[in-house]
């Protein structure tokens, strides 16, 4: 099953410095797992635009549409056997501690 992790900053990180998880070590692993498939840094949330269509009109907005302390910064695109296993990913991820990971399933269309 295929999953996308959204990686979000977060105002209040994990305050246990000790033992902080390698990204690089975290990438070879899952990816040598083959349990992830793609994943990316993105740019500032400065260089996002909104893009909205009302009444026929494109309205483009600089910067994210929504007004709130947590960004996301990143994204992987994970597969699973289940949610379990991609909670157990997650977890291992530098970001659990460091900020917020949102797992998303595809939907079966």
């Amino acid at each position: 099953m295929k999953y996308m992790m959204f990686v979000c900053d977060d105002p209040q990180p994990d305050t246990d410095r000790e033992n902080l998880p390698d990204i690089e070590g975290w990438v070879a692993e899952n990816d040598a797992r083959g349990r992830r498939l793609q994943g990316s840094a993105l740019a500032p949330e400065s260089a996002a635009t909104t893009v909205r269509v009302r009444n026929g009109e494109l309205i483009l907005t600089d910067g994210p549409f929504t007004e709130t302390k947590e960004m996301i910064v990143g994204f992987d695109l994970l597969e699973c056997a289940d949610l379990d296993e991609a909670i157990e990913v997650a977890r291992t991820h530098p970001m659990a501690r460091e900020g917020r990971l949102e797992l998303r399933p595809f939907m079966e269309l």
